[in-house]
């Protein structure tokens, strides 16, 4: 892959997207008994095929141990899921482009993400020997992947990942959710000591 074959950068419309799925991702498959494997922007080798570095991907069933590139022929296992991320210009028309390639190398799900407006473009193979994708719709405003497990949701500027009616939260997010929680929780100690304190005296008063 040289140079002029990558896609232009497209900063944080690119960046941030990327990296909050991939956190995600990898703290929801830390958390299941089942294994997988997720990385990002991991060199990929399919047999005769030109080398490529797809933003996410998962693998199911593999060992979660850190790899510097995924050769298919040698791990026995082609990928399971794909996101690519854009925010227009190059990067969307090599996106669009890869529906015909990742379908063609078996891939089960292609999921394409506008980075910019947080929309969504989700492809499946109807069965494992297809080899031309079809284009997923949402169900209730949510796209399904039924390879992870896992529903995809466009919220306004943000995308939202859902297992079943539980929201899921990168890392990040879930420290922020804790240190709130255990602010919320100081607030209403000091809150009782304020009303023990009171009550005591009124009864104090009162004898």
């Amino acid at each position: 892959m040289t140079w002029n074959e990558m896609p232009m950068p497209e900063g944080d419309w690119h960046t941030g997207p990327r990296t909050y799925v991939w956190n995600v991702l990898r703290r929801y498959w830390a958390q299941q008994s089942r294994r997988a494997y997720v990385s990002s922007a991991l060199p990929i080798y399919y047999p005769e095929e030109p080398r490529f570095a797809p933003d996410l991907l998962v693998v199911l069933d593999a060992q979660g141990h850190r790899r510097r590139k995924w050769v298919c022929s040698a791990e026995a296992h082609g990928l399971d899921w794909v996101m690519e991320v854009h925010a227009g210009g190059d990067r969307m028309t090599a996106a669009e482009d890869k529906v015909r390639r990742y379908a063609r190398l078996g891939i089960p799900e292609y999921f394409i993400l506008d980075g910019r407006d947080c929309t969504l473009q989700c492809y499946r193979l109807a069965t494992p020997d297809a080899r031309v994708y079809t284009r997923l719709e949402p169900r209730r405003g949510r796209y399904v992947s039924e390879v992870l497990g896992l529903e995809f949701q466009a919220e306004g500027e943000r995308l939202q990942l859902w297992t079943s009616a539980t929201p899921l939260f990168s890392y990040k997010e879930r420290v922020r959710q804790l240190e709130e929680e255990l602010q919320r929780r100081d607030d209403l100690e000091r809150r009782l000591k304020v009303l023990e304190a009171e009550l005591a005296r009124l009864k104090k008063s009162q004898g």
